[in-house]
């Protein structure tokens, strides 16, 4: 999908301490557990430019290294068509990962992944792609600074999201309005903590005229005294239908979602 650009502010600072998988534990690392605190971001172990993208096949573990486009995958914008800087194979598992600034087009996905403690301090085009496979993972980690979406969901299939963070952001996830092949999806998020934005912002964008469908479950919003974030936005295509829950595409009720 084509978005507006808009100015982002570039960093590749973090703050707070590095723990394996560590989100603030009040928050995020137990199923249903509500979030005290926004979480605590990792400590890069090193930082590591990578000039051509990264192909991945079976598991990579990458010990908490800062991973940055150079070269070629430099750009930090919403053009369409930006490489990514991993390309992750039918069954491949990426974990214990940092994304900095220029994030590129994030990571590819070209059938079912997983992805385990990825963080994205500056999300490029996208942070994720999802494409051919069935059944997508996205389980720990966190991402801020994206200028439309977070995930991008092209291909068939459910896409799991849990024990995850974000922040300074347009849309978390969001069902292809525009592929020239469509296909019904399915997304499923559990245990996530949003930081609000002070604008309107998207937890999932679904297709409902693809028959869509959106599963909410223990979403806590911080700093949204004005409940600007919307959990669920409805649309036909790319034509905004109308938002909140239902029993048929966006599967929530309010006892899901937590403000504080």
């Amino acid at each position: 999908m084509t978005s507006a650009v808009r100015p982002r502010a570039r960093t590749r600072a973090l703050t707070g301490t590095f723990a394996a998988f560590s989100l603030s534990f009040g928050m995020i690392m137990t199923t249903g557990a509500t979030p005290a605190n926004a979480a605590t971001w990792p400590t890069p172990t090193s930082s590591q430019p990578v000039s051509s993208t990264i192909s991945v096949s079976g598991t990579r573990d990458g010990g908490m290294v800062r991973y940055y486009g150079s070269g070629a995958l430099a750009g930090d914008g919403q053009e369409e068509g930006q490489d990514p800087i991993f390309k992750l194979a039918a069954g491949a598992t990426l974990r214990n990962v940092i994304i900095g600034a220029p994030g590129a087009d994030g990571i590819h996905c070209e059938g079912n992944c997983t992805l385990q403690n990825v963080w994205w301090e500056d999300v490029g085009e996208d942070a994720a792609t999802f494409r051919g496979g069935s059944t997508y993972t996205v389980t720990g980690g966190g991402a801020k600074k994206a200028a439309d979406k977070v995930f991008q969901h092209n291909g068939p299939g459910t896409l799991n999201i849990s024990n995850f963070a974000v922040s300074d952001f347009k849309t978390l996830y969001r069902s292809c309005g525009d592929c020239s092949t469509q296909y019904t999806r399915k997304v499923n998020l559990s245990n996530i903590e949003v930081t609000g934005t002070g604008s309107t912002t998207r937890l999932v964008g679904i297709n409902v005229n693809r028959g869509d469908v959106a599963t909410l479950r223990g979403i806590t919003i911080l700093n949204d005294s004005g409940r600007k974030v919307i959990p669920c936005q409805k649309y036909n295509n790319n034509t905004a239908v109308g938002t909140g829950p239902d029993s048929t595409n966006c599967r929530y009720s309010t006892s899901d979602i937590t403000y504080r």
